[in-house]
């Protein structure tokens, strides 16, 4: 099989667990979150002759993942940046989008206070409550796409629903 085929079969099975992860990890447009789709699988295919075969496809393809949401973090941050300076100086940009992400995928408002709740903690509590609460990835699994141990996954993610319980007000986490 070539690379093209292997990477249009992963694409096949894993692009709609990439895009979810990337919708949650980012406050993105719809549009963005599916180019950012489409660089994880870009890379992957540059880079298929560095995969070993020693993590899964699906937790090689996270951990890309996760490293083109860090990118497109610190772009956001920058642009933020940017726009804070243009209003400043008294151009302000208008905005383009009406509708936010949650606006067009999540209906209840507690869904909405979920994922609000999930971007204000730090990162690495973003990603493991993602990976493991909403993608329902295995210890194992996010561990591989993380390049951490199992026992770091399992500690962070019972900090990381602590800090989300905190600033849910004491709502239970499951």
């Amino acid at each position: 099989m070539s690379n093209k085929q292997v990477i249009s079969e992963w694409f096949y099975l894993y692009s709609d667990d990439i895009y979810q992860f990337l919708f949650y990890r980012l406050n993105s447009k719809h549009h963005d979150v599916e180019d950012l789709v489409q660089e994880v699988f870009i890379r992957a295919l540059n880079n298929l002759d560095r995969y070993k075969g020693e993590a899964s496809p699906k937790t090689w393809l996270y951990s890309i993942a996760r490293n083109i949401a860090i990118d497109a973090h610190r772009k956001q941050k920058r642009d933020k940046w940017k726009w804070l300076l243009q209003f400043e100086n008294g151009t302000v940009p208008e905005s383009t989008e009406k509708d936010t992400p949650e606006q067009l995928y999540f209906v209840s408002e507690e869904q909405k206070e979920l994922l609000n709740a999930i971007r204000t903690l730090k990162e690495s509590y973003q990603e493991v409550l993602i990976m493991r609460s909403i993608k329902e990835l295995s210890v194992q699994e996010t561990a591989a796409a993380m390049g951490w141990t199992e026992n770091k996954v399992r500690s962070t993610l019972h900090r990381a629903k602590s800090a989300l319980q905190k600033k849910l007000g004491g709502n239970v986490v499951e």
